[in-house]
Order: C-alpha cells, then sequence, then structure tokens
C-alpha cells in the first residue's frame, strides 16, 4: 500500500521541483550566447558574464564592461537596425533593441561607469 500511495506523491514533488527550476538562469558560454544573438563580443570586453534560462522561451543574457569611445561603434556595427527603447531604466545612459525574424529580440542596455567604462547588459530572447 505504501508503494501505491508513495509513488504518486514522488511524482508530484519531482514535477514541482522541475517546474521551479525551469526558468532558472545557468551559467552558458558566451561566444554561443552572442551567436544566439546574432552578435559578437567587442575584443575589448572586460570580464564577460554569461546566462541562459527559460522555459518555453529561451532567454540569453550577456553583461560585460568596455571602454565608453569604443560602445556606439561596437553597438552600430553588431546591431545596425537597432531602434531605440522606448523608455530607459533609471541610471541608463543608453537603450535600444534589435529583432531578429519574427521571434527573436535583443535588448542593449549601457550604464556609465567611473572612467573612461561602461557596462553593458544585452538579453536575447526568442518567442
Amino acid at each position: 500500500m505504501t508503494v501505491l500511495c508513495g509513488a504518486p506523491i514522488a511524482l508530484v514533488v519531482w514535477g514541482a521541483m522541475a517546474l521551479s527550476e525551469m526558468g532558472d538562469q545557468k551559467p552558458f558560454d558566451c561566444g554561443k550566447a552572442m551567436e544566439f544573438a546574432h552578435g559578437t563580443l567587442p575584443e575589448a570586453a572586460q570580464g564577460p558574464v554569461c546566462t541562459m534560462g527559460g522555459f518555453q522561451d529561451t532567454i540569453v543574457t550577456v553583461e560585460f564592461r568596455m571602454e565608453r569611445a569604443a560602445y556606439e561603434p561596437w553597438l552600430a556595427e553588431v546591431y545596425p537596425n537597432r531602434e531605440p527603447a522606448l523608455t530607459c531604466k533609471p541610471g541608463l545612459a543608453d537603450c535600444s533593441w534589435a529583432k531578429f525574424g519574427d521571434a527573436l529580440f535583443v535588448d542593449v542596455e549601457m550604464a556609465h561607469e567611473d572612467g573612461d567604462t561602461v557596462l553593458v547588459r544585452l538579453e536575447a530572447f526568442d518567442t
């Protein structure tokens, strides 16, 4: 009797645990992340950190630092057809997005840091 009652309970517990982890972002190779985002990291990118997650949609994030003067040329080269975002979160100096086909979107945000460095955060997701 215990086996008959325990198996369904174990299945429910396993399912709940699996569902709770589905959207978790996990470390991901930055080269593959930028490939997914239809771009490349700048040559002088400092300390890139990349993650991937999602359930029905795939979400890839890439965060790195670079020289302020190199940001706009890099962005223009990688995403020449980008559009300015309608709004930017407080503290951000630049926000834009690009679309690839009907299902892949890339959001790029940039914040100034001390000196000549900017923090770039890119999020690519498909629907």
